[in-house]
């Protein structure tokens, strides 16, 4: 919102039109000078850019030659902070100050007090091109950016907030730029708060950003299988305490309730909650037949059990739980060295019937495997030449396969997942997520823009790739073949 409160001063026309004059004649200087040099031999750079920014830095301090005024006024205060500006510079970045300051030489404008805050930074950016910013300052920076139509910093401003998702923070971020995106529709943005929260959700629940997260977001989070949890019992109460806090409607409660997977849950854990949970004993009705479902899930055989139910569903999928049952964590130091192999060993199912059995699983990684295409070729023949193979043409590999194979996998395949974590500012998280298809011992795309050459690629903490393999059996309904 604007007014006028005044025409603006023959004196500084004179000032802004001589500002005018001096950029044109910069860039027609420039453009003469690319022209004129071509393809010289001798061509060379004279480059006082960095005093051209000083300069123009002074401008806005000093207010010398200004030709316009703004004054940012808040709903709380009654006193403007006023910026004495150009309007050249302001319209070369801001279509929006170039409307108001066409017939008008000082106009007031109404912020919110976080924007007012970040003015004097805003407009910096607008004389210099660049601006510094903390955690809290990117949501309100970026509201000056889209309100003013300066597109490159908004662009900025959601590029840094894309790259310090996991930057360390005392009250958390993640779900308040998650929020925001949403709200104004950034898509891009959106999507990765999403999956950066469900691939660090862990740290998430036990943080205080946690009692924030909106009945949208928590559903949406609820519908995915490729959350990283200890276990969904962690989940479970995680959801009870955002329940017990937020008090939402009962059609809210029972449906986010009706999103935790229980046949993942252990029967004993499921008989403690049946008791001993308010949530549930309050909302009983709502999820008695997903409860009763899940017993008989544990009761059963798989096989069994596939007779009646369909087993195809969400229900009855693992997310990619942390604890040791699920899978192994490994630590791989000098990753770029040579070929490494572990073993662990994970339960056959989650149902009670098969979590007592035990899978043994043998992993193989390799830095620098070469795909066929790219091995040598050796012929007979003394006129044809070995193709030579260089360390980098390899890409690294990681093969996951079970020791033996047991009639027990009748009914039952299994996912792999593997973690990838990196380390930023200071915190470890989980980056990178890749998924095999349940008929495969390995992904393609493995660590495939990965440097593990150089001792500071991102995927590296402290020389070494920290990877975390989960094996998630999913459980099948045996087909039946007519007669």
């Amino acid at each position: 919102m604007a007014r006028l409160t005044g025409t603006r001063p023959p004196a500084a026309r004179r000032w802004g039109c001589a500002a005018a004059s001096f950029l044109l004649l910069l860039l027609t200087v420039q453009a003469a000078q690319k022209a004129d040099l071509g393809g010289d031999a001798t061509v060379a750079t004279i480059n006082h850019s960095l005093t051209l920014l000083q300069r123009l830095q002074e401008l806005l301090q000093n207010g010398n030659s200004s030709d316009s005024v703004l004054r940012v006024r808040t709903a709380t205060s009654d006193e403007a902070k006023v910026f004495h500006t150009h309007q050249l510079l302001l319209s070369l970045q801001s279509e929006v100050f170039e409307g108001l300051l066409r017939n008008q030489s000082v106009v007031t404008l109404y912020e919110q007090p976080e924007t007012a805050a970040l003015f004097e930074k805003f407009i910096r950016y607008l004389y210099c091109g660049g601006v510094s910013l903390l955690l809290h300052q990117a949501i309100p920076l970026h509201q000056l950016a889209s309100k003013y139509r300066v597109w490159g910093l908004q662009r900025g401003v959601a590029d840094y907030m894309r790259s310090h998702l996991a930057s360390e923070s005392s009250q958390g971020h993640v779900v308040g730029w998650y929020h925001y995106a949403a709200r104004i529709g950034d898509a891009a943005l959106q999507e990765s708060c999403l999956q950066f929260l469900a691939w660090n959700l862990s740290s998430v629940l036990s943080s205080a950003e946690w009692a924030s997260v909106s009945v949208e977001l928590l559903l949406l989070l609820l519908e995915r299988s490729d959350l990283v949890l200890h276990s969904e019992l962690e989940l479970y109460t995680a959801v009870e305490a955002w329940l017990t806090r937020r008090q939402p409607e009962d059609a809210v409660s029972e449906r986010v309730l009706r999103a935790i997977r229980y046949p993942m849950i252990a029967p004993s854990q499921l008989f403690r909650l049946q008791t001993q949970s308010a949530v549930l004993v309050r909302h009983y009705s709502a999820v008695q037949d997903l409860l009763f479902q899940a017993f008989q899930f544990h009761a059963a055989s798989p096989l069994h059990f596939a007779k009646y139910f369909d087993v195809n569903c969400s229900m009855f999928l693992p997310r990619n739980y942390l604890a040791p049952s699920w899978g192994s964590q490994w630590v791989i130091n000098n990753p770029a060295r040579d070929d490494r192999s572990t073993s662990f060993q994970t339960q056959l199912g989650p149902s009670s019937h098969d979590s007592g059995k035990r899978v043994t699983w043998n992993v193989l990684f390799s830095p620098r495997w070469l795909p066929v295409s790219l091995r040598p070729v050796y012929s007979d023949s003394v006129s044809s030449a070995i193709q030579p193979v260089r360390i980098e043409d390899g890409r690294p590999r990681l093969v996951v396969t079970p020791a033996t194979s047991s009639p027990d996998f009748a009914g039952v395949s299994f996912q792999k997942t593997v973690l990838v974590g990196v380390r930023q500012q200071g915190r470890v998280f989980v980056k990178h997520a890749y998924s095999f298809h349940q008929s495969s011992d390995e992904t393609a795309d493995f660590l495939a823009h990965a440097d593990l050459q150089k001792r500071t690629s991102e995927y590296l903490i402290d020389n070494a790739l920290h990877l975390h393999i989960i094996i998630k059996p999913v459980y099948h309904s045996l087909i039946k073949v007519k007669k």
